[in-house]
């Protein structure tokens, strides 16, 4: 089974997780970001998601990790959550 680790920020809207994608294009530490805005737990771990196999996440989710390139921020990506900023850290087949 495939497996990756990724790392992410959840936020309510599409333009806050826009506007955080900029800061961190702009210099910003991602894990950082996350820390101050994630809404997700996993925020004070600076959006670690730790490992993962294929199907465990949501579709919209696991559709990117599992095919977008490493190490790019992705997003805004919604969900039933609301709206992911994503970074593929590794992946395996």
């Amino acid at each position: 089974m495939a497996t990756a680790s990724a790392r992410h920020i959840l936020v309510d809207t599409a333009e806050q997780c826009e506007d955080l994608k900029q800061q961190i294009a702009n210099g910003a530490d991602f894990a950082a970001i996350a820390s101050q805005f994630s809404s997700c737990p996993s925020g004070k771990n600076g959006g670690d998601l730790g490992e993962f196999g294929q199907g465990m996440m949501v579709p919209e989710f696991d559709k990117v990790v599992f095919s977008d390139e490493l190490h790019t921020v992705h997003g805004p990506i919604k969900t039933q959550f609301g709206y992911h900023l994503l970074e593929i850290t590794s992946r395996s087949k």
